[in-house]
């Protein structure tokens, strides 16, 4: 009788570890984590890919700090990996981690890569002397955005709103939900407060597949911002409308709860892979497409939410490492493509069609600029500022071009993505 196999020994991780890769492909290699993380996090299970995530951006959002704990104790500048260690030790201790085990466990991560094990002594020592000094932490500067980035912001906002801006950032992001139907009695489920602008917030939601309603489809994930494009465009039941743009699906889930007929573009296949199943599991419909925006053929449509491809800084409150990734080079090239979607957009628009023009940036070049720039290129189109007026807008966010969002607003509540909206009319 053969004799049985005897299962194949797995070997537990430290999730420090693979948190050490990750800062190394952000600050070094300059990727995203959203791109680096489906790699990383491959094999690994779900509270470890959670906690994993979790300290990465915790490090990334406290670097700031970290490198000026570490500051009195480095003569000169360590290897690329081992000062992201003690960047991960530091953020992890001075945030209220046990010392003991975070040290130790940094120093081997030290030890267990041949570049850098001759440096576990270092590492060591400046931990634990760090350790001896978290009373420092809290009388420490607000982490600043880096100069490419806080120079324009501040030639746009001014000092003072950038280091609000600042301020929102380093509280992090709580999470909001769309409810489908009925917010209140969404709210009470969850036990999340209410938003004045109709989402549903949580400060400490745990893990949100088993929070409730959610097999049953009730809402979804989208931050209370990315919730006011949607509802400033004001589908109605029956209107052929397009979304463009529309990955990962939070606006087409939206608009498909509306009533009307929605037809949801994304030049992503895998993105919209999941904005079908994210319709699949909300019980709501629309026809997803795969295409480029810019040779859509359809329509032509009632209303058209066109969410453009942009920089994304106004999302650095929940990605930290947006601005350690970027440096600002491929901008321009963004700030042409949306221009070509307004373009485009607007010829799929039928007469007296509404456009909904939106973009997640702090940057003036992806939000008023743009449309001062569309203003002069069509003399067709006309702005309706009045639909931008929303329960929970404030009347000072709006201004000549649009609505203008920043982190720091509704900051006693938690904050809110940065946003540019705005609503065209077609003649």
């Amino acid at each position: 009788m053969a004799q049985a196999k005897k299962p194949a020994k797995t070997t537990a991780i430290d999730p420090r570890h693979i948190v050490v890769d990750l800062l190394d492909d952000v600050l070094v290699e300059k990727r995203l984590l959203s791109e680096a993380l489906p790699k990383r996090l491959a094999r690994q299970s779900p509270d470890v890919r959670a906690r994993v995530q979790r300290l990465t951006i915790l490090t990334l959002r406290v670097m700031d700090r970290a490198d000026r704990m570490l500051g009195p104790h480095l003569q000169k500048r360590p290897p690329e990996r081992v000062l992201n260690i003690l960047r991960l030790g530091v953020a992890e201790i001075c945030e209220g981690g046990a010392a003991h085990g975070i040290v130790n466990s940094c120093v081997e991560a030290t030890r267990t890569d041949f570049t850098t094990k001759n440096m576990s002594g270092l590492v060591n020592a400046i931990l634990r002397k760090v350790a001896g000094e978290v009373d420092k932490w809290d009388k420490l500067p607000i982490p600043r955005l880096p100069k490419w980035l806080r120079k324009p912001l501040i030639a746009d906002y001014g000092k003072p709103t950038v280091e609000a801006i600042e301020a929102a950032h380093f509280a992090g992001a709580p999470l909001d939900l769309t409810a489908k139907s009925n917010p209140q009695a969404l709210a009470d489920a969850v036990q999340g407060a209410l938003l004045t602008t109709g989402s549903v917030r949580l400060m400490d939601p745990g893990q949100v597949t088993a929070l409730p309603g959610y097999s049953d489809g009730d809402w979804w994930v989208q931050d209370a911002s990315a919730a006011l494009p949607a509802k400033v465009l004001a589908p109605k039941a029956g209107e052929a409308i397009l979304d463009l743009c529309a990955a990962p699906g939070g606006k087409t889930m939206q608009l498909a709860a509306s009533g009307a007929t929605v037809t949801a573009l994304d030049v992503s296949e895998v993105r919209m892979k999941r904005v079908s199943e994210n319709l699949a599991r909300t019980g709501l419909t629309a026809d997803c497409l795969v295409g480029d925006a810019l040779e859509h053929e359809g329509g032509p449509y009632d209303a058209i939410l066109l969410d453009a491809p942009c920089t994304a800084t106004g999302t650095i409150r929940r990605h930290p490492d947006l601005p350690r990734a970027k440096d600002g080079s491929e901008f321009p090239g963004l700030f042409e493509l949306q221009e070509y979607m307004i373009d485009r957009a607007i010829g799929l628009l039928k007469p007296g069609g509404r456009l909904v023009f939106c973009t997640c940036s702090l940057l003036i070049d992806e939000g008023e600029e743009q449309v001062r720039d569309a203003m002069t290129r069509h003399n067709n189109i006309s702005l309706d500022l009045e639909a931008l007026r929303l329960p929970g807008v404030d009347a000072e966010w709006i201004g000549p071009e649009g609505l203008r969002i920043l982190p720091n607003y509704l900051a006693d509540q938690g904050g809110m993505d940065g946003f540019f909206i705005t609503s065209f009319r077609k003649a």
